[in-house]
Order: C-alpha cells, then structure tokens, then sequence
C-alpha cells in the first residue's frame, strides 16, 4: 500500500501559515517511535506578502518544501528505484538539515585539554548569535562574515560596558573557521566554506618582560611559594609555557652525554611533540627526580593565591611592571634575541609553528635599541 503525502498549511501568528507534511496512512516518528500524521518542516509563508523580499520568500520556502515532500514520497513510496545518485543526494540532504550548532558543541566537548575554554567562550557567542538554531544548509559567506562583525560589535560576557576585545573576536572566529574546516573534512559540507572567508585582523598585544637585571633580582628575592619560583625562574630559563612546565614528568626529561639535558614533550597547547635542550640552572631548578610518571613541579597549581603570591615576590624584588606567570616566557624570548640568538633558533625554542608569531619580539628589541638611543642627550 502506498502512503499519501501531502504539503499543508497551518494558520499561525503573524498572518503566517506553519507548512507540514501530511501522511496517509501514519507513518513511524523516527525520534519517538510513535505513529504520526504531521511533520512540521520548521517554515512559514506570509499570508499577504507585500513587498518583493516577502514574495521572494515565499517562492523559495514552497519550492524547498515540496522538495522535501517528494524526498519523503521517494523514500516511502520508491525506495527500490533511487539511483546511486539519487541516494548520495539524499545523504547530502540530510546532512544539510543537522545542526551545525550541535556539531560545533560536540566539537568543543572533544576539546577537554586543548584549548577547551576558548572553545566553550566561542559556543557561547555563537549560540547566541544564532539563538542555537543553525543548519550546515544555513552556512555561507554572508552567515560568516555577519558573525565576525556580530564578534566585532557585540558586549564582552564578562562586562555588559565593554566590546569583547579584538584578539578574544579573533580567537572565537578562528574556532568557527576550523568547524567549518573539520565538517568538510566529515564529508557534511560539500565545499571548503573555510578558505572562502577570510580571517579577523589579529591586535598586537603587548608583550611584559623582565630586563636580566630585574631577573635577577627575582632569584635573590624570597617568595612565598618556593615551587612557583622555581617554575617561573624555568620558564625564563627555557621558554616553556605553564600549561607545559605544570605536566611536566621526569620521564620527559632526558640526558644525553657530552650535551647535557634536555626535554622531550608534546606541548599542551599545539600538541606538537618538542625537543628543547636545556641549560645546567634551569635542570638545577627541577630538584631530586622522582618516579618516570611524577611530576617535576610537584604542587604547582594555578590558583587565586598562586597570583597573590607571584604579585608578593614581585614586589620583594621591588618590581612594580605588571608581569604574570607568562611573561617569563616572554622574558626568556626577548633576552634571547637581545642575547643575539636568531630569529629562527628562538621561534624553534619556543616551539611556534609559523616564525611571524615570533617575530612580536624582535619589535621589542627594535623599541628597546631605540629607547636606549635616546637615552644620549647632548646640550647644545
């Protein structure tokens, strides 16, 4: 027996009518197992469209319904007579309906160690922005570039005062472009929508070090905390981020005769795996090895009180810049390059993966050659 289906209307606010599938006799609700009649399709027509947008709608709404209607009537009706074609249009079909809100959310809960944070920031703006109703369907160029500028205008979440600053919008855009990456990859995007639409400008940020001087008087000063000392001094030592030198295990560090130590790590923040020679005091920081699966900075944890206590040992070394645990970092490539290590080399110890990212720092150096210069004043 074959099954009915017809496109209906239904009369709902706004002088609009709701459209559905009607079938005959029911056929099985794929989600509840229950015998159904109706399926709403999710579109609407104005009842008097008046202008040219509204009548444009219309005919683009009854054309895509009927559509889906004789989708349904084939796959209920002839499903012994779809070509190979035909079924891979289908499978392109359907995916174009699924939720590419609900796929970029399942995208972030995979992120649990890597980025993850900035990737729930990013759901969060994007879910907003579409009020979590987006198909793969939806997606294209003008969809991206409104939400870049929705990024670029709309209030932080953290102040209602304040824009959501430039390099945040960069980052929460760049989360949107490798989603779009990746469902080209599954096969749910038939295009590479990603390469189509260009990035956000990145802000250059600025970049707190600490002079050899300065860092000096930190290793004299005391701190509160002697394991966030010994991080950080390692940090300005070798490079390594905190999300790095907080994981670090014995079992990473190695040493190699007539070269001395070094660590062999896979970053926490690019997952690239790094090989990075260290010097004799930052491997004297480390202490007494332990266990191969022990950590090395046994106790340290980013905390409230880590920060009072980094803010108390800074102000021993009477420092008053405002300097956080990454600006060792920072301090470790800028004295390297003063120290007149290559370009290429510090990019290297660093473990980025374009030289461009390194390159802020030699616009320090460049500020800081020309800061001395005037430092000469003659009276004439």
């Amino acid at each position: 027996m074959s099954i009915k289906v017809k496109l209906r209307l239904k009369k709902i606010t706004g002088d609009r009518h709701s459209l559905y599938l009607d079938y005959y006799p029911p056929v099985v609700h794929p989600d509840t197992g229950n015998l159904t009649r109706r399926e709403f399709l999710g579109f609407y027509l104005f009842d008097k469209p008046t202008t040219a947008s509204e009548k444009q709608h219309n005919k683009d709404t009854v054309q895509r319904a009927e559509h889906i209607r004789m989708m349904h009537d084939n796959q209920l009706n002839k499903p012994e007579i779809y070509t190979e074609a035909e079924k891979q249009q289908l499978k392109i079909k359907e995916k174009g309906e699924q939720s590419f809100v609900e796929y970029f959310l399942k995208l972030t809960q995979q992120r649990q160690t890597t980025n993850h944070d900035n990737w729930v920031s990013a759901y969060h703006y994007l879910f907003k922005f579409t009020k979590g109703k987006l198909k793969f369907t939806d997606l294209d160029e003008k969809f991206c570039n409104d939400f870049k500028h929705y990024l670029c205008t709309t209030p932080s979440n953290k102040s209602t005062k304040a824009l959501l600053s430039q390099n945040s919008a960069f980052s929460y855009f760049n989360k949107l472009k490798a989603a779009l990456k990746q469902a080209y990859r599954d096969g749910i995007l038939q295009y590479d929508l990603n390469v189509r639409v260009d990035r956000l400008k990145e802000a250059e940020s600025k970049r707190n070090f600490l002079t050899l001087e300065e860092l000096n008087n930190l290793v004299k000063a005391e701190c509160p905390d002697i394991v966030l000392k010994n991080a950080a001094i390692f940090s300005a030592l070798t490079g390594l981020r905190y999300s790095d030198i907080e994981k670090l295990v014995w079992d990473e560090v190695e040493y190699t005769a007539g070269q001395g130590y070094s660590l062999n790590f896979r970053q926490q923040k690019t997952r690239g795996v790094e090989y990075l020679p260290i010097a004799d005091q930052a491997h004297g920081l480390m202490g007494e090895p332990g266990l191969p699966t022990a950590k090395v900075f046994k106790g340290l944890k980013y905390s409230a009180t880590m920060n009072v206590h980094l803010l108390t040992w800074l102000n021993s070394a009477k420092i008053t810049k405002k300097i956080t645990f990454h600006c060792f970092r920072h301090t470790y490539a800028t004295l390297q390059l003063f120290n007149g290590t290559s370009l290429y080399t510090v990019s290297k110890m660093l473990g980025h993966r374009e030289i461009k990212t390194t390159q802020v720092y030699a616009k320090i150096i460049d500020q800081t050659k020309r800061d001395a210069t005037d430092k000469i004043k003659l009276t004439f």
